[in-house]
């Protein structure tokens, strides 16, 4: 076995030790625990709440903290709303110009070239929205790389300032590991996936198990976030 295989099998089983503890960090704070489990279900629609919930959790406290403060947790919530839609301002409006430009070219050439078929003007725009969709979605991934730690660093600091301060978050993603780094919130995206796309194929129950296991998958992902920036210490 190779050097460089034997690093990316270690990386891969450190990254699965660390959704297994998430796992079970989650578990041990709501399984058994129906009362908070039935308020944090309640969080997940007021959405702020939950997300101030996940904040709490990515001061790296353990076991997870009671929800409690309520004021308190929304307003953390709405700071990391805000932090979330910031980082995806630069996104948006690549996405949008890249959509623009795109649409608009392909219309011109084909009005030049005298193209009258529907089909082909069809096709243009959907070729011209999946190009825009995928140019906005590596573009988002790259932000989200540093919001994650930006949002951690938010909750070890208090500070929103702390969410965007890029060389302190680099520096940190550095000591993780970037291909750590990706394999990890990679293979936390497909879990995720996995899971949601196996409750969407049920009917009606799956969608209301989506909405009961929400806060469990939230709080899962608070936790991996908080291990990872811990692993750059």
């Amino acid at each position: 076995m190779g050097t460089a295989e034997y690093s990316h099998r270690v990386i891969i089983m450190d990254v699965i030790g660390s959704i297994s503890d998430a796992f079970s960090y989650a578990s041990e704070a709501v399984v058994g625990k129906w009362v908070r489990w039935i308020i944090l279900i309640i969080a997940s629609v007021i959405f702020p709440l939950i997300m101030g919930y996940t904040l709490r959790i990515m001061k790296g406290v353990t076991p997870a903290p009671e929800p409690e403060d309520y004021l308190g947790m929304f307003i953390d919530g709405i700071k990391m709303l805000i932090i979330g839609i910031v980082y995806m301002i630069i996104p948006c409006i690549i996405g949008a110009l890249v959509f623009s430009l795109s649409g608009g070219f392909g219309a011109l050439t084909m009005l030049m070239t005298n193209v009258s078929n529907p089909g082909a003007y069809l096709g243009m725009l959907v070729g011209t929205l999946g190009i825009s969709f995928l140019i906005f979605f590596i573009v988002m991934f790259i932000f989200s790389l540093f919001e994650i730690i930006g949002m951690v660093q938010f909750a070890r600091s208090g500070s929103m300032g702390a969410a965007f301060a890029f060389s302190e978050i680099i520096e940190r993603i550095g000591k993780i590991g970037w291909g750590s780094y990706l394999i990890a919130l990679i293979l936390l995206c497909v879990i995720f996936f996995v899971i949601y796309g196996i409750l969407s194929l049920i009917p009606v129950i799956g969608w209301l198990l989506t909405f009961i296991i929400m806060p469990y998958l939230s709080i899962v992902g608070a936790r991996f976030y908080s291990t990872l920036y811990d692993a750059g210490q």
